[in-house]
């Protein structure tokens, strides 16, 4: 079943009260006039036709490279333009937070409980106490390329408008920054009454699920990946050893990959659906576990160097290459998938048959609809993995 991916309209209303208003919309397009937000004559917002909640829906037909609408920076709504945004600077040195957060859930606070606040018509849309579904959404700007190393990335902000739209990976618009503005771009042709997508970034459904409460039903997520635990490759590998003397030399092994910082007790080795997204680690742990004896004394002895410019290339861990993998290797990680596998309460074809009963799948809460969702996707990459590797 293809159910559509939901989330709560303006995300940040599960964490604050919704104030209603007879004509929410009308009031909010009102407040965008005064706030100098322009919306294109060919979108409209409306619950109707949207996956969930408000949504904007393309009018008429766009093409490629339109703007949708333009958000002019004293629209945000952040710590710097927020009423109390001079006593937020004063006590930035007591509001500090690795996520940088603190000042915007004040001035959230302060706006959304100040009776004559600026903001109410945006608030108005937002939903109440009755859904507290999944966390708060803001947007954080993206580092410009030259202070990607600096530590601190730029405090996050709400932005009207933009955070009506709905994510799916394969989405059609995107928002682009300037410094004057923020823009809501189409990334191609948009059909009459065809809804607006915008992208929250290249996240897989748990990711979805944890940060905005929601997943993409399969086959629709294209960024989706499955976990394999590290651990799991050394339970695999202590299992196909015949001896002691084997078992003793995996836990060398084992301790050898831990020293060159590729594996860890609480690591796990990503899987997408084109590629393993972590594969140097993947392909320096295969390899090394699959060593004899003599051959993984005489690797340590060059502290795990080669100078094999052919086996670096083949690190890249394609589907492609993982079907080529060496019989050893490929045993070791068919070996580990299924005991991956293992660990879910159900298979495969049992979350199929649930998600294919329509009745079946309503009776679930949402929630656990969302949960079935992930691990069904996760699933389905673990069974491709197989069968590249049978």
């Amino acid at each position: 079943m293809a159910s559509a991916p939901k989330r709560l309209k303006v995300a940040a209303g599960s964490c604050v009260r919704g104030k209603g208003s007879a004509d929410p919309i009308s009031s909010f397009l009102a407040w965008c006039g005064r706030a100098g937000v322009e919306l294109s004559p060919k979108v409209r917002l409306s619950r109707e036709g949207a996956v969930a909640g408000y949504g904007l829906l393309a009018a008429e037909e766009l093409e490629r490279g339109e703007v949708l609408f333009t958000v002019p920076r004293t629209a945000l709504l952040s710590q710097h333009t927020s009423s109390i945004g001079g006593l937020l600077q004063e006590a930035q040195e007591s509001l500090q937070s690795q996520s940088g957060w603190v000042p915007l859930l004040l001035a959230l606070l302060h706006e959304y409980t100040a009776s004559n606040s600026w903001w109410q018509p945006y608030f108005s849309l937002w939903q109440d106490f009755s859904s507290l579904d999944h966390p708060m959404f803001c947007f954080q700007e993206p580092l410009e390329e030259e202070d990607e190393d600096e530590k601190s990335p730029n405090p996050p902000m709400m932005v009207p408008v933009a955070d009506i739209l709905n994510h799916v990976a394969k989405h059609n618009a995107n928002l682009e920054y300037t410094p004057h503005c923020l823009q809501m771009v189409s990334t191609q042709p948009i059909s009459k009454g065809q809804e607006i997508f915008n992208t929250y970034g290249q996240m897989a459904n748990w990711q979805l699920l944890h940060m905005y409460g929601f997943a993409e039903p399969y086959p629709g997520n294209t960024n989706d990946t499955a976990d394999v635990q590290m651990v799991t490759l050394r339970r695999a590998a202590l299992r196909r050893a015949k001896s002691e003397a084997e078992q003793q030399l995996v836990r060398e092994q084992w301790d050898f990959l831990c020293q060159l910082e590729m594996v860890g007790e609480e690591g796990a080795f990503v899987l997408g659906w084109d590629e393993v997204l972590t594969e140097e680690e993947l392909s320096m742990t295969l390899k090394v576990l699959c060593m004899s004896a003599e051959e993984f004394q005489e690797y340590k002895e060059q502290e795990g160097w080669e100078d094999d410019s052919e086996e670096e290339e083949s690190s890249t861990l394609s589907n492609e290459a993982l079907s080529r993998l060496k019989a050893p290797c490929k045993k070791l990680l068919y070996d580990s998938v299924l005991l991956t596998l293992e660990a879910y309460r159900s298979d495969l074809r049992a979350e199929q048959e649930l998600l294919d009963r329509k009745e079946a799948f309503e009776q679930l809460s949402r929630r656990e609809q969302q949960a079935l969702h992930v691990r069904y996707g996760q699933k389905r990459i673990l069974h491709q993995l197989l069968q590249l590797l049978a």
